[in-house]
């Protein structure tokens, strides 16, 4: 069975997408079967991000490894069953798809709670949840006193995840493997930083996540969506100096693989 990694939460903005399409073209550059899925029927950013790629490649002529992306089938009513819900229909028709030829499946999340977040959240043997390095983001996993020391309770996103971990043991499969990215970091408000990492290391020992650097804020994974390109795309199009920061970007994707633990995989980029 192909291993699911689902990139979730519920706040827009924490560079969701972005971590999606580059952890999936590193697999898929490693040679592994990559497929991917975009549970945001309204926004696609993911999905769009395939499309630029998939467009920009055949108008150069070029063939680079990257994941085969689906959309959601479409679902006739009749195939149903008696209150089966045409959301988880179309979900499991589409994993069922893409796993007869992955060795791992990636499921982009919306950045809303939805019917289709929530079952793919009990899909997930890895669970990947980019965080932007503010308190505003963190409060979606728990709620903490006004001097940012103090951990109140579990939010509502952490909730959901326990939710899933209890339909996982319930039914027998292995626990999920949940990372919390510190994404999209900035160079400054080192107050914050320290802050910020001494609550998810609290929090990560009482509700079970591991916690991993992500990617600095860069424009340059803006520069890259309009053509679908990731940043192990760049010397097959052309360019034969990567920048100092181009450098470091891709040394934190490496990082990021490395620290996700997935089966079968040796970092080699």
């Amino acid at each position: 069975m192909a291993h699911i990694i689902v990139v979730g939460n519920e706040k827009g903005g924490a560079g969701k997408s972005t971590v999606s399409m580059h952890l999936a073209t590193a697999l898929a550059r490693m040679g592994h079967r990559v497929g991917a899925l975009d549970l945001d029927l309204r926004q696609r950013s993911l999905g769009r991000y395939a499309d630029n790629r998939k467009a920009f490649l055949a108008s150069s002529g070029l063939d680079l490894p990257g994941p085969r992306y689906i959309d959601l089938p479409e679902v006739d009513k009749s195939q149903l069953q008696e209150g089966e819900n045409a959301f988880d229909h179309r979900l499991s028709m589409a994993v069922a798809e893409l796993e007869e030829n992955s060795d791992f499946i990636l499921i982009d999340c919306p950045g809303s709670h939805t019917r289709l977040s929530q079952v793919a959240h009990s899909l997930a043997d890895t669970l990947v949840t980019p965080l932007n390095d503010s308190f505003v983001d963190f409060d979606l996993l728990a709620h903490v006193d006004n001097e940012g020391e103090k951990i109140v309770g579990p939010s509502v996103y952490s909730e959901m995840v326990w939710n899933a971990r209890q339909l996982r043991a319930q039914a027998g499969l292995k626990p999920i493997d949940w990372i919390v990215l510190r994404n999209r970091l900035g160079a400054q408000q080192m107050v914050n930083k320290m802050k910020m990492e001494k609550a998810l290391e609290r929090l990560a020992k009482r509700i079970g996540f591991r916690v991993a650097p992500g990617f600095h804020e860069r424009v340059i994974f803006r520069e890259l969506f309009p053509r679908g390109l990731t940043l192990l795309d760049l010397r097959d199009i052309g360019v034969k100096q990567l920048n100092i920061s181009n450098v470091a970007a891709r040394q934190e994707l490496r990082d990021l693989v490395k620290e996700l633990k997935l089966p079968g995989v040796t970092v080699k980029f």
